[in-house]
């Protein structure tokens, strides 16, 4: 769909064609926003046809402002587009202002830390990664679509549907299956606990890229020489995830380095509580304490991580306390109509700030 430059007042680049976490994200938020009247359009490729988007034959276009703004806003998630977005405004001279999403949560390279400097605007997407920035900036935790996520209305019937083993309760581990995502530790995990509680079931879903063939080959082997091939299922990737959500009773999110994280919010908003590893914004968006909604744990820590499967496995009112809290705690908090909002938020602030 394309989208009017003259009536557009937000650009949100996407300059890798490769599916990223950055590229979902603006895939998500984009119909929000655009709900929410930001008038805002994609720009580059690897993005459905259903967005509103600017093609290149568009920019000389842009050197005109929009209808109702002395200026557009460019926000950008990446090196390229700041980059690209600096020269369009200062040597190209386009009425545009820069705002930069920032995800990371180390310390930058000096040629990142000179992009952002030259930034309108600066978000983090969590308070450790806020931490690492030396330039003014608002902090917005990312959201989820809560109507997708939600839970279901008969367990069991979702997993007769899903043709998983009835009569267990389940636990799983979803995403990319690699050695960053820690799968390995998750199996390890249920290989230690599984044998001595009968009633539970473990189920890893996601992708496996041709270089981490290996790596889930060799996970099988642990699996099966453990003789829990019936009760440790390696399901693939699913479009339809949030039906696998529906059938957990319990999530376990440990990953050894995230940039954010959304498995646990979406697994919370279908009522499911959750165990992860303390990386990404995950001691951020679980709730631990007299309210909790899962645990966090030292990541990398098989005993740890064990230990706190172990303490919502084995204490079915703890667990139940948990879920009933997970989806009302997204809902208040993690929505992904209040990440669109806190952005729009954002740009004004801009807009107020460099306004003729």
């Amino acid at each position: 769909m394309l989208s009017d430059p003259s009536r557009t007042l937000v650009i949100a680049p996407n300059l890798k064609r490769r599916l990223s976490g950055v590229t979902t994200s603006i895939i998500q938020l984009i119909p929000v926003q655009n709900r929410l009247g930001q008038k805002i359009a994609v720009f580059g490729p690897g993005l459905p046809d259903h967005l509103p988007k600017l093609r290149f034959r568009d920019l000389p276009r842009l050197w005109r402002a929009p209808e109702g703004r002395p200026f557009r806003i460019w926000h950008a998630r990446r090196n390229v587009e700041m980059l690209m977005g600096v020269v369009m405004r200062d040597i190209l001279r386009m009425p545009l202002r820069l705002v930069f999403t920032s995800a990371s949560q180390r310390v930058h390279s000096r040629w990142t830390r000179f992009l952002i400097s030259r930034m309108d605007g600066v978000i983090a997407t969590s308070h450790k990664t806020a931490s690492y920035l030396k330039v003014p900036h608002r902090v917005s935790l990312h959201g989820i679509n809560a109507e997708r996520f939600s839970p279901p209305a008969d367990r069991s019937e979702v997993r007769r549907a899903l043709s998983l083993p009835p009569g267990q309760k389940l636990a799983g581990c979803f995403g990319r299956i690699r050695h960053q995502k820690g799968t390995d530790v998750f199996v390890d995990a249920m290989i230690r606990l599984l044998p001595s509680r009968p009633g539970w079931s473990a189920i890893v879903a996601g992708r496996t890229t041709a270089s981490h063939t290996s790596y889930l080959a060799e996970l099988k082997a642990r699996v099966t020489e453990a003789k829990l091939e019936d009760r440790i299922l390696f399901v693939g990737e699913h479009s339809d995830i949030n039906e696998w959500y529906r059938a957990l009773d319990l999530f376990v999110a440990p990953q050894r380095w995230e940039g954010f994280g959304l498995t646990p919010l979406e697994a919370q908003a279908s009522s499911v509580p959750v165990v992860a590893s303390d990386v990404g914004a995950f001691q951020e968006i679980i709730a631990q304490g007299t309210a909790e909604t899962g645990l966090v744990v030292a990541k990398d820590d098989l005993e740890a991580l064990a230990g706190a499967i172990a303490a919502f496995t084995d204490d079915d009112a703890r667990r139940d306390a948990a879920a009933n809290r997970a989806r009302p705690h997204v809902l208040a908090n993690f929505t992904i109509e209040g990440e669109a909002e806190r952005l729009s938020e954002s740009y004004e602030e801009v807009w107020q700030r460099f306004q003729a």
